[in-house]
């Protein structure tokens, strides 16, 4: 596929990163040259020096015989006007905008082909609000992420001593469990990757990816560690987008504190908030942390545009006696590094981004995507179309189908039914399967077996 990524920041390097190791042919654009060199001279891929939304430059970048555009500057402006332009002069079938302001998301009108032709809007702080909230409402886990419109989660837990399931075969979890039905996708020991089977026994500290229905998760949290308290008391230190969102979503249920270093900012968080409350102060104040009683507090975000400062406000927070602490980070570099250490979870925007973009850009219908590993691993949702002589996977067992290495299926989602997958189940035709790939570049071939075959009328 030929693709045109506009905007050589952190979101679209790392899509660049992530894309052309997949075979694409790839052209970036941005004005920083320097920054261009770095990365042409690091990866597989073509530049062009030049202001996105120009026709001129989009032209020289190969808009003509483009696949897709993904404008992904840090100007929402920009990145309209760009897929604009691709859209009018050169009829590029694709065009994905990165929008970050409120003001527009608010008029999904806007966009439309009529309107703006942009066929996908990403919102990063509109998905990393998402994808907190989920954690918060699922104390203990590392990541949950949802497939089939939420009816089932891919959840990632760190298996703990003195576990019901802890030293013990995978193949006793339905012997626990009768009622509520999961399916261990992969585990990863010390790193490293094992394919899991029934004999696989779970050690401590392990890091276990399971699936199972939205209602059945915290059921099995259970078996795998204790189970942490509800969260009930909440600090997010940062008060932009991703901050008064997140307190938006989280006020009615939570008790929430907003730390906020502007004084006008913070009046304004203030004015628009129901529930939340806003101090004015750096979050990295320890006298002001434990005036906030930072040791009661269930959850810490660090949520400003200053990774650095994250960093120490989450480790500041931990010492003081938060009982879980996250910090947002960008630099892909920094998040192994604080993950080791004190920070409970770090969140990266642009792991976010990449699986939404994943999901446009990947063969076969595809509907969801989920980079996991620091994009080494992959989540994905396929939808199975055709029938036993024209689909690979519709009327074939689990046992039957030809995976690549490395590949499980977790479950497969039927209507609203979530049925998880043993060796002897039957795919249907517009059943929605969800696999885990712990080797990202197999994706071609999962693709291809979710592909229908040229008899299929």
């Amino acid at each position: 596929m030929k693709i045109i990524i506009l905007g050589a920041g952190q979101v679209g390097s790392s899509v660049a990163d992530n894309l052309s190791s997949e075979a694409n042919d790839i052209t970036l654009v941005d004005t920083n040259e320097l920054l261009l060199r770095e990365l042409q001279d690091r990866l597989d891929i073509r530049t062009v020096i030049g202001q996105a939304s120009y026709p001129e430059v989009l032209r020289r970048a190969g808009a003509e015989d483009a696949d897709m555009v993904i404008a992904v500057t840090n100007s929402d402006e920009t990145n309209m006007v760009a897929c604009q332009m691709a859209h009018t002069l050169f009829n590029t079938p694709t065009r994905i905008a990165r929008v970050r302001a409120q003001e527009y998301l608010d008029h999904e009108s806007i966009f439309s082909p009529n309107a703006l032709p942009i066929d996908v809007t990403i919102s990063p702080e509109q998905l990393v609000t998402d994808y907190i909230h989920r954690l918060i409402a699922n104390p203990g886990a590392l990541q949950v992420l949802d497939f089939a419109g939420g009816r089932a989660q891919l959840v990632a837990v760190s298996a703990y001593y003195g576990g019901p399931l802890v030293g013990h075969e995978l193949r006793t979890l339905r012997e626990h469990m009768p009622k509520a039905e999961a399916r261990v996708a992969a585990v990863f020991r010390r790193g490293r990757p094992i394919v899991p089977d029934g004999h696989t026994v779970i050690e401590a500290d392990d890091e276990v990816f399971f699936i199972a229905a939205q209602k059945h998760i915290r059921k099995v949290m259970s078996e795998l560690r204790k189970l942490d308290k509800p969260v009930k008391r909440v600090i997010l230190a940062g008060g932009g987008n991703i901050g008064k969102r997140l307190a938006e979503v989280l006020e009615s249920n939570y008790q929430v504190k907003i730390i906020e270093r502007g004084l006008d900012r913070a009046q304004k968080l203030s004015e628009e908030l129901d529930k939340s409350i806003v101090l004015h102060g750096d979050a990295a104040d320890e006298e002001l942390l434990l005036n906030e009683n930072i040791e009661n507090t269930d959850v810490f975000c660090a949520l400003t545009n200053d990774e650095e400062a994250n960093i120490l406000s989450a480790m500041l927070a931990k010492r003081l006696g938060a009982r879980k602490v996250m910090s947002l980070i960008n630099r892909a570099s920094y998040v192994d590094l604080v993950e080791s250490g004190i920070i409970d979870i770090a969140i990266s925007p642009q792991l976010a981004t990449i699986g939404t973009l994943l999901t446009r850009i990947r063969r076969g219908d595809v509907v969801v995507v989920h980079s996991l590993r620091r994009g080494a691993a992959e989540a994905i949702e396929a939808v199975a179309h055709g029938d036993p002589r024209t689909s690979k996977v519709v009327g074939h067992t689990i046992e039957d189908i030809k995976l690549p290495k490395g590949t499980t299926i977790g479950a497969i989602v039927r209507g609203d039914d979530v049925i998880i997958a043993h060796h002897d189940t039957v795919i249907e035709a517009e059943d929605h399967v969800i696999l885990f790939l712990m080797d990202k570049n197999r994706i071609g071939e999962v693709e291809r077996l979710f592909q229908v075959g040229v008899t299929f009328i």
